[in-house]
């Protein structure tokens, strides 16, 4: 059984990863959906990544799924945990001393000029489900202060020796397939996967996202 950590995005939450768990379970593996310390204005980048130590607490073989701003966040805890595989969903992929604020222009990403959040980011989830997650993050985005770990250098000199995959969601609107294959490829120097699916997956197509995650992990880990 291997215990799979996932880690959310800077405006979302562990409760976003709830339809993916139950995927995951049924699949005969473990979960811990983590909450970083996104309200604390103390927390810098390590301290999120111990959020994942403390929370996953030691159990089995680990992989580490991070989505979205998550991508800082994952390969740090990779190495606290001693992780044998590191997924990212999504992700931004930082370089050595890159700050999370600093990320969006110094990766080229392109405005996607779409100002609906729904249309952004839940285009492809039912609306209604994409309502309670949104109704949900939301009342957290209002305590969050995150302006600490925003202008925090990623403190890693290169890119931990962790099994790392990428999941390239092709319908993603944020985060574009041309863009994610660039960024991939510049960053981390492999290709990454693909599969259908906006930037909320582990929403809209959570049984694939486990299907996939379940797959990988003989050549991940």
């Amino acid at each position: 059984m291997t215990v799979f950590a996932l880690i959310h995005g800077g405006g979302g939450s562990a409760w976003d990863w709830h339809l993916l768990e139950a995927e995951l379970r049924d699949r005969g593996h473990d979960t811990v959906a983590v909450e970083l310390p996104v309200s604390d204005p103390r927390a810098g980048l390590w301290d999120y990544a111990d959020a994942v130590v403390r929370a996953t607490d030691g159990g089995g073989p680990l992989v580490v799924v991070a989505h979205s701003w998550g991508g800082f966040i994952g390969p740090l805890a990779g190495v606290r945990t001693g992780a044998e595989a590191l997924v990212l969903v999504s992700a931004m992929i930082p370089s050595p001393g890159e700050t999370p604020d600093d990320w969006w222009k110094r990766s080229g990403r392109p405005s996607s000029g779409i100002t609906d959040q729904y249309e952004l980011y839940y285009h492809d989830v039912p609306r209604e489900l994409a309502e309670r997650v949104s109704a949900h993050d939301g009342a957290l985005i209002e305590k969050m202060s995150m302006d600490r770990v925003g202008r925090e250098p990623w403190p890693l000199s290169a890119w931990p020796d962790i099994p790392t995959r990428y999941v390239l969601c092709r319908d993603d609107r944020l985060f574009t397939a041309e863009f994610v294959r660039r960024h991939v490829s510049e960053r981390l120097g492999i290709t990454p996967d693909e599969m259908p699916g906006g930037h909320m997956v582990m929403l809209s197509r959570p049984g694939e996202l486990a299907d996939y995650l379940v797959r990988v992990l003989p050549a991940a880990g």
